[in-house]
């Protein structure tokens, strides 16, 4: 019984969570940022002419994906952040603050595209 009980602490002990560092999530999040923007550069460039052959669709769909993939990501990453922060139980002060960050985001992207 003392071997299981042992072996049962050293589990708890190897097993407990770790927090990652900040820093790594600010890198996640401008890695994620810097893929959404590629991709949205890559699908502005293509022209609609080249898309007749099939052989061409593969850039513009791989820049789809990927590009909604690092916007969901990001999104996520964003909310997690939003929910370990305190927050209001006020459902509009939340929403006016999604909306607002949101707002903040799209008119950072489009101040880069000029």
């Amino acid at each position: 019984m003392s071997q299981a009980a042992d072996f049962e602490a050293r589990l708890r002990r190897a097993l407990v969570p770790v927090e990652p560092p900040d820093e790594l999530s600010q890198r996640l999040e401008n890695t994620l940022v810097e893929l959404t923007e590629l991709a949205a550069d890559e699908l502005e460039n293509w022209e609609l002419r080249s898309m007749r052959d099939p052989r061409n669709w593969a850039r513009p769909a791989a820049a789809a994906v990927g590009g909604a993939g690092a916007a969901a990501a990001l999104f996520l990453l964003r909310a997690r952040r939003r929910r370990q922060a305190p927050a209001s139980r006020n459902f509009l002060v939340l929403a006016e603050r999604a909306l607002r960050e949101a707002a903040e985001d799209a008119l950072r992207a489009v101040s880069r595209g000029r």
